[in-house]
């Protein structure tokens, strides 16, 4: 599990094909401490297993899943992303609960001043807009944000300067794709919820007698 507060850059070194997915050389801008074989690091916000880990360099193998569900494919050498350890349970939880799998490709579709700030607009598949919701948290390549405003498959979040400067987020231009991992609170709620509404005899169905019965409602 990751937390969306990236903790620096990584620059693409290498990439090579293997056995239908890739294999990237990454390395770090901050120091790897205590680093261990076959940890997992999200990669603009992907999760990857991280190996033969020497100093900042890395490798990772990349998936044809993975390359099929995110824009890591289309990164080049030299590209620069977003790092993030795995969370450690003693760890500040200081953005939210990301899993680093990723559910959609998102596409910017305008970047506008707001003061200080950068307003950005998104897109994301349609089936996903329902997990977004405003003053929610989403991850955009492995960042953490707050949703500002959401209408149909469109959102729009601010990002402060400091958030700008220490991410890949500066970079994004309207048209460019991006990862969107989606809150997965939400996602567990829909699902017990459904489970809940099966058709059945009503045993242990969320229902207003069931409220009633707990002390929700009067």
């Amino acid at each position: 599990m990751f937390t969306g507060i990236v903790q620096g850059r990584g620059r693409l070194i290498e990439k090579r094909s293997s056995g239908g997915g890739m294999v990237f050389c990454l390395e770090a801008d901050f120091d790897l401490i205590d680093p261990e074989e076959g940890e997992s690091i999200a990669v603009n916000g992907t999760c990857l297993t991280a190996y033969e880990i020497a100093g900042r360099r890395f490798l990772v193998d990349v998936s044809p899943e993975t390359l099929s569900r995110t824009c890591l494919g289309a990164l080049e050498v030299g590209s620069q992303v977003n790092l993030e350890r795995a969370l450690r349970l003693a760890d500040r939880l200081g953005g939210h609960l990301v899993s680093g799998h990723v559910d959609s490709l998102g596409r910017v579709e305008e970047r506008r001043p707001a003061g200080d700030f950068t307003l950005f607009t998104f897109s994301l598949d349609a089936g996903l807009s329902k997990y977004i919701i405003e003053k929610g948290s989403v991850t955009i390549n492995g960042v953490s944000l707050t949703v500002n405003t959401c209408t149909g498959n469109r959102f729009s979040v601010s990002i402060i300067p400091h958030t700008l400067a220490v991410t890949t987020l500066g970079e994004l231009k309207p048209g460019m794709r991006v990862n969107i991992e989606v809150d997965i609170i939400g996602k567990y709620v829909e699902k017990l919820l459904a489970e809940q509404a099966a058709p059945g005899d009503g045993a242990g169905r969320i229902n207003p007698a069931f409220l009633a019965e707990h002390g929700f409602l009067r």
